[in-house]
């Protein structure tokens, strides 16, 4: 983001983004193992995801450690702060999908071991397809600083939080139909919370994004208003 008398804290710098995005492409992929275990009935991949959060736990930890270790001893300023303090957001946010993805797999499992008594035609494919692409979209617009990326994603969670309510009254529907429903529509219900959650979280970096590039506290703001803001940064 900018250049420093010493190398080294450059070098440091670069490292952390770069471990970032290789926490991001690890809580992505486990996302996608997640929903994809999920519709196949795989078991194997769906106790992969739950076994591999551990590394992402411990990737926050290591990253964490590193920004605080970058704060006592370069004291970062003004954008060098920024972007220490953006990423020690970021990375909380990252374990929190790792967890909603374990959520997912774990649920997925209880799921494909006990057959379905009646039928529940509910897709939640669309929906995390959606999430996930707003992650990408969050962890891209940290990756090259770029606020349009970021923009997107913000608004896209409109999107994601309307097939949300969609699922959830459909679920309400089967339930109050057909009392043999109850136990696995709950449990779809909190896989669909799960994504939407991941949606969310995908805001919350991408709002550290604004805040990183433009110094903008943009997290109670509406897609609009973000999106309002930055421009007006730009003048």
């Amino acid at each position: 983001m900018s250049d420093h008398t010493s190398k080294n804290f450059d070098l440091e710098l670069e490292s952390l983004r770069t471990r970032v995005l290789q926490m991001g492409g690890m809580a992505e992929e486990q996302v996608r193992k997640s929903i994809e275990g999920l519709y196949n009935g795989d078991q194997t991949l769906l106790e992969s995801v739950i076994r591999d959060d551990d590394l992402i736990n411990q990737m926050e930890m290591q990253i964490e450690a590193s920004c605080y270790q970058i704060i006592a001893k370069r004291q970062p300023t003004a954008v060098d702060l920024r972007m220490t303090v953006s990423v020690l957001k970021a990375i909380s946010d990252l374990e929190r999908v790792g967890d909603k993805a374990r959520k997912i797999a774990r649920l997925g499992s209880t799921l494909t071991s006990h057959p379905a008594t009646a039928t529940l035609n509910v897709e939640l494919g669309h929906m995390a397809e959606t999430a996930l692409k707003m992650l990408r979209l969050s962890l891209d617009g940290f990756a090259r600083l770029d606020l349009k990326l970021v923009s997107e994603a913000i608004h896209l969670d409109s999107l994601v939080n309307t097939e949300y309510q969609s699922v959830t009254r459909q679920l309400i529907t089967y339930m109050m139909e057909d009392p043999r429903t109850i136990t696995r529509s709950l449990d779809i219900l909190t896989i669909a919370k799960a994504i939407e959650r991941i949606g969310d979280h995908a805001v919350n970096i991408a709002e550290y994004v604004v805040f990183m590039v433009k110094g903008l506290n943009v997290r109670h703001d509406t897609a609009d208003e973000v999106e309002a803001k930055i421009a007006g940064s730009q003048d």
